[in-house]
C-alpha cells in the first residue's frame, strides 16, 4: 500500500511515497529507499512495495525534487536515451554532499512524524548513484541509521575525489552491506578494495559481496542488464541485513 506525502526541506518540498505491507495498518521499522539515477518510476515503486511487504515502512523520496516533481524520465523514454541522460546528469550534479545532508535530515524528521513509522533507528538502501547516498546518510546520522546497503553502487571510492563516500566511512555506526557487480565499470576492483580497506580500518561492521555474472543496474527490472537471479539474491541479502538490525 502506498501513500504520497510532501516533506519540507531547506531546499524546497520533497515529493515522496510511503509504502507499507499490503492493506495492513500500524507502525513498522523504517527504511529509506533511494532510487537509482533514473529517479522514481514504476520499477522502483514495485521495489519499494516488495521491501515493505517484508514488514517495513519504506520512504522513497524523489531525489530530483529541486528540478522536477514525480518521475524525471518522460513516459516512453529511458535513462539510456541521448536526450534524457544529460538532463539526469545535470540534476544529479546538484546532489552535493551538503545537499544530501539537508535532504536526509528532512527525511528523518518525516519518519519521526509520519504514523507508518516506528521511528529510529532505520535502514537505508541505495542503488547505482545512490549507493553512496546510503553510506553518506549513515555517516551523517550515525545515531539514527542502523543499517545501510548499496547495490550496483557507483564510484564509492574514487581516489582523487574529495567528495567520494570512502572519505566519510569512519563516521558510520551502522552495519553495512554492499552488493557489487563483477561486470560493473563504475565500481571496479580497485575501488572495491579501497573502500573495503577504509571500512575495515574504521572498524565498520560490513560485508562486501561480488555478484558474479551481473552488470551495473542488475536489480532494475526496466533495464537491459536486469539479472533475475542477482535481483533475487539482492532481496535476500537486504532482508537479512534489515531483519537483523531494525526489525
Amino acid at each position: 500500500m502506498a501513500r504520497a506525502i510532501e516533506i519540507s526541506s531547506d531546499d524546497g518540498m520533497i515529493d515522496a511515497h510511503v509504502f507499507t505491507p499490503g492493506s495492513a495498518s500500524g507502525a513498522y521499522p523504517g527504511v529509506v529507499l533511494f532510487p537509482d539515477i533514473g529517479g522514481v518510476r514504476s520499477s522502483y515503486y514495485d521495489k519499494a512495495q516488495i521491501i515493505a511487504d517484508g514488514g517495513y515502512a519504506v520512504l522513497m523520496p524523489n531525489i530530483y525534487y529541486r528540478d522536477v516533481t514525480g518521475p524525471a524520465v518522460p513516459a516512453g523514454k529511458s535513462f539510456r536515451d541521448d536526450d534524457v541522460r544529460p538532463t539526469l546528469f545535470e540534476y544529479a550534479g546538484r546532489l552535493t554532499p551538503e545537499a544530501q545532508k539537508r535532504d536526509t535530515t528532512a527525511l528523518l524528521a518525516a519518519i519521526e512524524r509520519e504514523p507508518e513509522f516506528q521511528g529510529t533507528p532505520i535502514g537505508v538502501v541505495g542503488y547505482c548513484l545512490t549507493g553512496g547516498f546510503a553510506l553518506r546518510m549513515a555517516a551523517d546520522h550515525p545515531a539514527d541509521v542502523a543499517a545501510a546497503a548499496g547495490f550496483h553502487a557507483a564510484n564509492l571510492a574514487v581516489a582523487d575525489d574529495d567528495a567520494s563516500p570512502v572519505h566519510i566511512v569512519d563516521r558510520i555506526g551502522a552495519r553495512v552491506f554492499l552488493g557489487h557487480a563483477d561486470g560493473d565499470a563504475l565500481m571496479p576492483p580497485e575501488q572495491i578494495a579501497r573502500l573495503d580497506e577504509a571500512l575495515a580500518a574504521s572498524a565498520v561492521d560490513f560485508t562486501t559481496e561480488l555478484f558474479k555474472g551481473a552488470g551495473h543496474g542488475y536489480t532494475a527490472t526496466d533495464a537491459p542488464v536486469y539479472n533475475r537471479e542477482a535481483d533475487a539474491r539482492h532481496y535476500k541479502r537486504l532482508f537479512t541485513l534489515l531483519d537483523e538490525t531494525i526489525a
